[in-house]
């Protein structure tokens, strides 16, 4: 099917991936820092009506903040529940437990961004190293123990002088890389293999669990995304992680979507019907549908989740409106838009006017 004449339905990107946290302010500010993830989207207050399939039948209260970063990429939706404490895993996370490992955060010098991460004493997992396919990355730890990587990119909307971009995409343990490919080669349409490899890899020796024996692919996709946002959230890839040699757990295992640590990764998506017949027919049918418009009072929308071979939730988001420059209350509709036609930089820079500063 092709994007680019304008056929339904149309990924543009990584949107957003969903972290749970214990208090959303507080991880918010560590992410301006670290991340520049510093122009917000919305915050929120709500009721999770609608996920109680992933919350033990319980419509749970929760507070998000969903924050971008100008220089190109994916956003954070930090998610905190506010009537209940979230739930810890009750093991350490190895590299090739099932679900979302770790999320790839673009930079544009690895070597400086390294040295600044140390300097203001993040948690950086080892030195730089180079990944089977030539690039450079480290791994850090946020104060809430979620491990990113950071990684050499190419891909950017708009640079300035800031180290980091925002979400370059994501590493993912699987049981079958095969089976899980019909989703994210399939769906999600990301087809090209940049490396695929079966060993034991030098430079995964500082996270843990990556002394082990994996099936390790790296798919993206090599031509331009379309759709409104797929400028500003550029290009992004998925890893692939199959362990070989242990029995991967699940990482969310006995506890709830909304609880510590990676729970979803969004793709911004328009075309939600054609999706979700697509989805079903390829064996992914949607777990949950908004059905038509969700309001988070500044963004509004239509959003949907489905499930990887292993339970890992994948979210797609068809945005209806969001705040261009929300002290002036203009707010952009995007429902009468051309599908495929992206917006103009001048519009998506317009969204820095509402930067919070560390």
């Amino acid at each position: 099917m092709s994007q680019s004449n304008g056929l339904l339905p149309i990924i543009s990107g990584i949107q957003q991936v969903g972290i749970g946290v214990t208090d959303a302010k507080e991880a918010w500010s560590w992410y301006r820092k670290f991340f520049k993830m510093d122009v917000p989207i919305f915050e929120d207050a709500a009721t999770a009506n609608l996920m109680t399939r992933y919350t033990s039948e319980i419509a749970q209260e929760r507070f998000a903040i969903l924050a971008m970063n100008m220089q190109g990429g994916g956003g954070f939706e930090i998610w905190q529940y506010t009537n209940k404490k979230p739930v810890k895993a009750d093991f350490e996370l190895a590299l090739g437990d099932l679900g979302i490992f770790a999320v790839k955060i673009r930079t544009k010098d690895i070597e400086n961004t390294y040295n600044y991460f140390k300097a203001e004493g993040a948690q950086v997992l080892g030195s730089p190293t180079i990944s089977p396919c030539g690039r450079k990355h480290f791994y850090v730890q946020d104060p809430y123990g979620n491990t990113f990587e950071m990684v050499e990119s190419p891909s950017w909307f708009n640079l300035n002088k800031d180290y980091t971009g925002g979400v370059a995409g994501v590493s993912i343990g699987v049981s079958n890389i095969e089976e899980a490919l019909k989703l994210y080669q399939g769906i999600l349409g990301y087809h090209h293999v940049r490396s695929d490899e079966t060993r034991q890899f030098e430079d995964l020796l500082g996270v843990n669990g990556g002394d082990a024996k994996f099936r390790r692919v790296l798919i993206h996709r090599p031509e331009g995304r379309v759709g409104a946002f797929s400028k500003l959230l550029c290009k992004t890839e998925i890893e692939l992680f199959e362990v070989k040699g242990r029995v991967p757990k699940k990482i969310f295992q006995n506890r709830d979507w909304g609880d510590l640590g990676f729970i979803h990764v969004c793709f911004d998506i328009t075309g939600m019907k054609e999706l979700a017949e697509k989805c079903a027919k390829a064996g992914f049918p949607f777990t949950v549908d908004s059905s038509n418009s969700f309001d988070m009072g500044k963004a509004a929308g239509h959003f949907s989740y489905c499930e990887d071979p292993d339970g890992t939730l994948i979210e797609f988001v068809e945005t209806h409106k969001i705040p261009i420059m929300e002290k002036w209350g203009w707010y952009l509709n995007l429902r009468n838009r051309k599908p495929d036609k992206p917006l103009p930089n001048w519009m998506l820079r317009m969204l820095a006017m509402n930067r919070v500063k560390s």
